[in-house]
């Protein structure tokens, strides 16, 4: 009677711990989804991994945030920076496709905003979990080189943005407390986005 008793008792505390990780995974698995939903990301292709086509990308790169980054100015969420973004995105190309034959190549470029998987990504104190994010997306050419990434909106990769701490006062305000601290903190917890980023994986195989 004393070990059924024992082993009901021992299955109560093992629900109520579980429920209480569950409410806790899913508060966590929420404030995640609300980042990946809250940024808007740059993300430039380099044509190849050559020292010539890597020092391109990056031409790009400083022309586009440079000449375009007015085009993001007034934008309040993800949607109106992707917004702002296709309604300029043959100023965008152009100023990428210029900056191409100004260095001697005839590469074509393709610029798009678009849904696209990325990695885990640090920038200096603050880290951008992996997942799917909306994106200002350039190829260049055969887009087989390395990538160059940032972020857009909140604007941390925008001229106007110097250091991380001015990147971290243009997050307040758009972040909660909860998910400023899983950005700039994130060894953190590095268990659950492990334990999140497997169930997605299992969810996306699920449903493929």
């Amino acid at each position: 009677m004393r070990i059924r008793q024992k082993q009901a008792e021992l299955a109560l505390l093992l629900g109520m711990a579980a429920a209480v990780f569950c409410a806790g995974f899913c508060g966590f698995a929420q404030d995640y989804k609300d980042i990946t939903d809250t940024v808007f990301r740059l993300h430039i292709l380099a044509n190849s991994d050559s020292d010539a086509d890597q020092q391109l990308k990056l031409k790009v790169r400083d022309a586009v945030l440079e000449n375009c980054s007015c085009i993001f100015e007034g934008a309040e969420s993800a949607e109106e920076a992707a917004e702002a973004a296709r309604s300029h995105m043959t100023e965008i190309q152009r100023t990428a496709e210029r900056v191409i034959a100004e260095n001697g190549a005839d590469y074509p470029v393709r610029c798009e905003v678009t849904e696209m998987e990325f990695d885990k990504r640090i920038y200096d104190s603050i880290t951008m979990p992996a997942g799917r994010y909306q994106a200002l997306r350039l190829t260049i050419g055969s887009a087989e080189g390395k990538n160059w990434w940032c972020v857009m909106f909140p604007p941390l990769c925008l001229p106007a943005v110097t250091d991380t701490d001015e990147a971290l006062e243009e997050f307040n305000g758009v972040f909660t407390e909860e998910e400023l601290d899983m950005l700039s903190n994130a060894e953190n917890y590095e268990c659950r986005f492990y334990f999140l980023e497997l169930y997605r994986k299992i969810k996306d195989k699920i449903c493929a």
